[in-house]
């Protein structure tokens, strides 16, 4: 499972990149605007990016650093959905945002799961053999 949730996060990361950086650009252009018009600005694909990493090749941190992010961004999405659906606007730009954050809230919800049912063992886990000699 944490491998699923590994590839998971680097999905959601190239996703995330797809939909907020490559699609507002390609729009913009389209429309002949400046780039950067419908950019969001957000760097969370690489905090996604490095738990991934963490996660395939165990650090000592890596148990930690998983429950924090998985805290924090589900409380931050969490918040966020709650306003947008109290007024919601389904603009394409809107709806992509909004599937964009139910698969991070899935993502992270399983991660919180996994990291608390199997805490204790994940806790005890040995970095990845091959991170050893790079300390």
């Amino acid at each position: 499972m944490i491998a699923f949730f590994a590839h998971f996060l680097y999905v959601l990361a190239g996703w995330t990149l797809v939909i907020k950086f490559a699609f507002p650009v390609a729009m913009a252009l389209a429309e002949g605007i400046p780039a950067g018009t419908y950019v969001y600005w957000d760097f969370w694909w690489v905090v996604h990016i490095w738990l991934g990493w963490s996660m395939l090749h165990w650090q000592r941190y890596t148990w930690w650093l998983a429950i924090g992010v998985a805290l924090v961004e589900i409380v931050i999405v969490v918040v966020k959905l709650w306003w947008f659906l109290a007024e919601p606007e389904w603009s394409i730009w809107q709806t992509n945002w909004f599937i964009n954050k139910l698969f991070v809230l899935a993502c992270f919800v399983g991660v919180l799961a996994l990291f608390t049912i199997r805490g204790e063992t994940l806790r005890r886990r040995s970095p990845a053999p091959h991170m050893e000699g790079s300390r």
